[in-house]
């Protein structure tokens, strides 16, 4: 009996373990397979509420016609590195156009997400890049969404998860992400792994 009880628990660690390492393979691919888009407006007026969204599709106008032909992440962070000065001058021009006078900053950089629901998919916490955009003091609601692979535009779950196959997330990944009831738990550790990477980043 004893003997049988130490297989089991045995049996139960390396399950344990093996499915551990499973989700921060997952999680690891969700952090290097994915460049977030985070654009924070200047405040929370009305007003630059609404030149934050207008930045947005101006930018969004101008790169993702580029980004949709590309198949590969580090090309699509060269690509949007190269172009940080482009999407600088887009953005300033937007801003001048609106009567906007503060500054802006566009960067490529790693940056701490929370869990983000969007309407055909999910994104569990964690640290991603990012290609980032600060109107004036950046003190107003934020918006983000994912410029590689490109899921910034509002897609049915089959096309969300056909942009995930092309990226070359796992099966299980994009069922997690898609919502599905079977991969709660699933996502729901992928969240917690992610909620450890931003408290260590």
């Amino acid at each position: 009996m004893k003997k049988i009880l130490k297989r089991m628990i045995i049996c139960g660690m390396l399950v344990s373990v093996g499915w551990s390492i499973f989700l921060i393979s997952e999680r690891k691919q969700l952090s290097n397979g994915l460049i977030r888009f985070h654009v924070v407006a200047h405040s929370d007026s009305k007003e630059d509420q609404a030149i934050k969204e207008t930045v947005r599709d101006a930018v969004l106008n101008s790169i993702q016609t580029d980004l949709n032909k590309i198949a590969d992440i580090q090309h699509a962070k060269e690509y949007l590195q190269a172009n940080i000065p482009k999407i600088q001058e887009i953005v300033n021009h937007t801003l001048e156009e609106l009567g906007f006078l503060g500054n802006s900053k566009v960067s490529l950089c790693k940056e701490q997400f929370d869990v983000r629901h969007y309407d055909t998919f999910s994104l569990p916490s964690g640290v991603y890049d990012s290609l980032r955009i600060v109107i004036g003091d950046g003190l107003g609601k934020n918006w983000w969404c994912v410029s590689f692979p490109t899921l910034c535009i509002p897609t049915s779950v089959s096309g969300f998860e056909d942009t995930a196959v092309g990226a070359g997330f796992s099966d299980s990944l994009i069922q997690a992400l898609s919502g599905n009831d079977a991969y709660e738990i699933h996502f729901f550790f992928l969240d917690q792994l992610g909620k450890l990477e931003n408290f260590l980043f």
